[in-house]
């Protein structure tokens, strides 16, 4: 399936992350697809509410805990500036499908790092 939202196809994820080599770029390969994924199944499932889309964005934050021995058998980890340039790339889906009063923390309320 590919991404009819225009804006959320034109989006660089993980953009700041890709610029430093602290970060491995086939895991955050990894992680933009997470987020594709994301962007494929609000598509797909046009959640109704933000219930239906925090259930969504747990899911996906759910595969990026998964990426964390991933991070860090390369060396790396899901630091600060990792942290905040996830939550902001969550935070840019949701408002990109017209849930601009999503709460960011509730976008990713099961995140282990």
């Amino acid at each position: 399936m590919s991404i009819r939202n225009q804006q959320v196809a034109d989006r660089a994820f993980l953009q700041q992350l890709y610029r430093d080599d602290y970060f491995p770029d086939a895991v955050l390969d990894k992680g933009r697809a997470v987020l594709l994924r994301l962007c494929e199944r609000i598509e797909a499932e046009r959640p109704a509410d933000l219930v239906a889309l925090y259930a969504l964005t747990g899911a996906a934050t759910e595969e990026f805990n998964r990426l964390e021995a991933e991070f860090e058998a390369a060396g790396s980890e899901i630091e600060t500036v990792a942290r905040e340039e996830i939550a902001e790339d969550f935070w840019f889906v949701a408002s990109a499908y017209g849930f601009a009063d999503a709460d960011i923390e509730e976008l990713i309320a099961p995140r282990e790092w």
